[in-house]
């Protein structure tokens, strides 16, 4: 994939008061109620909490004050689920469907809302045949995980030359983990890194600890870093390295409790934040656009042409986890438990 330049948030800001704006009546001005009514699918619960802990809550918050009747559910990790969900809800209607895929069940429910002339959002993920894609830069983030493994290395001492560095992906059913381990890899191996080991990838924390086990007995117990594309799978490879008596540096993202935790405890070097309010913000502007009738602003494309509109993600170390708190991204209490409670007062999080 090639890499996308960045959309600044306060063009989207900008952007969502005058689409706010036009807003106002029904999608195609015939009064129809399922012209306004906005049909989301969300993936699962298990690859990341941000699902059902931010995203659900954004996105109902935003369609709601746009006037929008929103119907949000989950597949749960289940493509049969999520094709079911989705004949229910284009069976009541849609003005818009606004999906994150999961394993490629988003191709087929795109196909047949475009045949029934109802316009595709893919969020979050890529999916063939939608009309825009709404993401963070997942390239950047990509970027930013690799630097952060370079940032480890540099402080352990470790020459990227010669370090033992194993690359823990993301599942490729997911369109996002390409993009997530070019950015990476566009970084690491620049700085003359080569992968020691690359276990297929997964979203799965379990079946991530398996997999880097397998990996770390390969290499006789002996790395120096690991290059992991999420909080979820990051803790899984933390287990192992705990198991091992092992610290090293681990990236990660979407700034998680448990990944901003391990952050803290200086297992994790650190995680990229996307603030997901942004993101769904600009879901929500790029929905009200297409029911508007309008063009949404987007100044970057994939390589198959679907215009991307990509939102700034921000690489957090344990000195910057108070900005995901104080945004309400993060619940202080749920953070500071435990043995986390110190690294905290160090910080100032309370």
């Amino acid at each position: 994939m090639k890499s996308p330049s960045l959309i600044s948030a306060v063009a989207v800001a900008g952007f969502s008061a005058l689409l706010l704006a036009g807003c106002s009546g029904t999608g195609d001005g015939g009064g129809d109620a399922a012209s306004t009514r906005a049909c989301v699918i969300l993936p699962d619960a298990a690859s990341s909490p941000r699902w059902e802990n931010l995203d659900r809550k954004y996105l109902q918050e935003g369609l709601d004050a746009a006037g929008f009747e929103t119907d949000i559910q989950n597949a749960q990790g289940d493509t049969n689920k999520y094709a079911t969900i989705a004949d229910q809800q284009l069976s009541k209607g849609c003005g818009v469907m606004l999906l994150v895929d999961y394993n490629g069940a988003g191709a087929a429910v795109a196909e047949k809302a475009k045949a029934e002339g109802i316009p595709v959002v893919a969020y979050d993920r890529p999916i063939s045949g939608a009309d825009y894609y709404v993401s963070f830069d997942n390239f950047q983030v990509g970027a930013l995980e690799g630097q952060s493994i370079l940032d480890g290395l540099a402080a352990a001492g470790k020459d990227p030359a010669t370090a033992i560095v194993v690359y823990m992906g993301g599942d490729p059913a997911d369109g996002n983990a390409a993009m997530f381990h070019d950015g990476a890899v566009s970084v690491m191996e620049a700085a003359g890194i080569k992968p020691a080991a690359e276990p297929p990838g997964v979203w799965d924390g379990d079946k991530s600890a398996t997999n880097f086990e397998q990996a770390l007995t390969s290499l006789g117990g002996k790395v120096d870093a690991v290059w992991v594309a999420n909080d979820t799978n990051a803790a899984g490879v933390i287990t192992i390295l705990d198991k091992n008596g092992l610290t090293v540096p681990v990236s990660g993202q979407d700034a998680s409790i448990a990944g901003l935790q391990n952050v803290l405890l200086g297992k994790q070097t650190a995680t990229v934040y996307k603030p997901v309010k942004l993101e769904a913000d600009a879901a929500v502007e790029t929905a009200i656009a297409l029911l508007s009738g309008e063009t949404p602003a987007a100044d970057q494309t994939l390589d198959d042409g679907t215009p991307y509109i990509a939102v700034t993600p921000v690489l957090v170390g344990p000195d910057k986890v108070k900005t995901v708190v104080d945004a309400g991204d993060a619940d202080a209490a749920e953070l500071c438990q435990g043995e986390v409670a110190a690294a905290c007062a160090e910080y100032g999080i309370s």
